[in-house]
């Protein structure tokens, strides 16, 4: 092929893709143009609400949902030709059929590879399995579908701290059903977690900006929104909290509570309203757990205080020690490595502190005697460091008292001689 035909054909296809740009930016959108100057708020939205549409900004248009056909003109009365059967027109779903309308779409891995390989496509799958999914078969209509917790129109990727999914906003959505005592009769569901889960350690860490606390959908599921059984509750919990799961596994709470059919992490620390585990939960003292079960005369209750006993031993070095090597700090001697180690104790103490849960006094005991052992240890270099203070002290008072002696014999010798000058006048 000659250069003038080879140029000829690059100006025609780049006038060809031109024409396609064009006709793809600029295309006649009368859906759009109808539904904006539409006076009912409820078919309005649609139109108003596509400057923020994720699907928008993918370049999904309102016939590739609903079909139809928005390139032909509008006329006027009832008629539209936009809608005829013929050009795909389907309209809105119904709200049972929404699951599979966005299935369509969403459950389609070769369609979605095309906007984000990373996206999960097995939401519909998991929604038919969840009790939501399941209840909505049933011809429930007032069970959560996908526009219930995503909205329909103005829909924002759930990294927008806008959407109704973002991980901050996710308890107020589920609150908008769970939370509605009328919505939730015919269920015999509690209204009361959204305001137990706001005060609780969780709720407060969220509310506080730690994106990676826990709410509804990290324990409960999202699309497979299941109610965890009791069996599996620490398993959820252990997704987090995975050294105090092992830890309960090896307790002999961990087949008493499966016997009686109680739920692991929940019978001592609730559900939505769990509060941060302060120490004074174990033992027999106020504030105690414990003796909701044991009671005083029964080997757990003597366990129980015992480990808090040792818990509290171990605290109490740890304190003493700090004391000691903050002292000497403040006076200015080099404590780094006590330091180092104190904060080792403080580990023991987690450590501690997460074998409770195995609820076993040898367990405790090797986690407390370690860092006691290291307090202890701490606290005598802390010792040290004062004692070379005070020998610092003592051998400075020395050298300022021998030097305050030869200033004034140095003084006195002075005196002296002026005294034998004079004399000598």
């Amino acid at each position: 092929m000659s250069g003038a035909l080879m140029a000829g054909a690059r100006v025609v296809g780049v006038l060809t893709f031109l024409t396609l740009l064009t006709t793809s930016v600029f295309a006649q959108n009368n859906c759009i143009d109808c539904h904006l100057t539409l006076e009912d708020e409820e078919l309005s939205l649609p139109a108003r609400a596509r400057s923020d549409d994720i699907h928008a900004a993918a370049g999904i248009s309102c016939s590739d949902c609903h079909g139809g056909d928005p390139t032909i003109p509008i006329v006027d009365g009832d008629y539209d030709p936009a809608k005829e059967p013929s050009t795909g027109f389907v309209g809105a779903p119904g709200y049972a059929d929404v699951p599979e309308f966005c299935g369509k779409c969403h459950a389609d891995a070769s369609y979605m590879q095309r906007f984000n390989p990373n996206l999960s496509v097995d939401q519909l799958t998991q929604y038919w399995t969840s009790v939501h999914g399941q209840k909505l078969r049933e011809g429930s209509r007032d069970v959560a579908q996908c526009a219930s917790c995503h909205g329909s129109h103005g829909m924002l990727s759930p990294s927008d701290p806008r959407s109704r999914v973002y991980p901050t906003r996710v308890a107020e959505t589920c609150a908008g059903c769970h939370a509605d005592g009328d919505h939730m009769a015919p269920y015999g569901i509690p209204v009361d977690q959204f305001d137990l889960y706001r005060k609780s350690v969780h709720g407060l860490a969220l509310q506080g900006g730690d994106l990676s606390a826990p709410t509804c959908n990290t324990c409960h599921g999202n699309h497979g929104a299941t109610p965890p059984g009791l069996s599996s509750v620490s398993l959820v919990c252990g997704n987090c909290h995975a050294i105090q799961r092992e830890f309960f596994r090896s307790s002999p709470h961990f087949e008493a509570f499966a016997d009686i059919g109680e739920p692991e992490c929940e019978t001592c620390h609730g559900n939505h309203d769990v509060q941060r585990a302060e120490d004074q939960l174990l033992g027999v003292e106020v504030g105690q757990i414990c003796g909701d079960c044991h009671f005083e005369g029964e080997e757990p209750y003597d366990v129980a205080q015992v480990m808090r006993a040792d818990l509290e031993g171990l605290k109490s070095a740890i304190a003493a020690a700090r004391a000691t090597v903050e002292q000497a700090s403040v006076a200015g001697m080099e404590v780094s490595e006590a330091e180092l180690v104190l904060i080792d104790a403080n580990q023991a103490l987690v450590q501690a502190r997460n074998a409770v849960h195995a609820v076993s006094v040898e367990t405790l005991q090797g986690e407390t005697e370690s860092g006691e052992t290291l307090a202890q240890t701490a606290r005598e270099m802390g010792i040290s460091a004062l004692d070379e203070l005070r020998h610092r002290r003592r051998g400075l008072a020395v050298s300022v008292f021998f030097i305050l002696l030869v200033v004034a014999g140095l003084y006195f010798k002075i005196r002296q001689i002026e005294h034998g000058g004079r004399q000598g006048d």
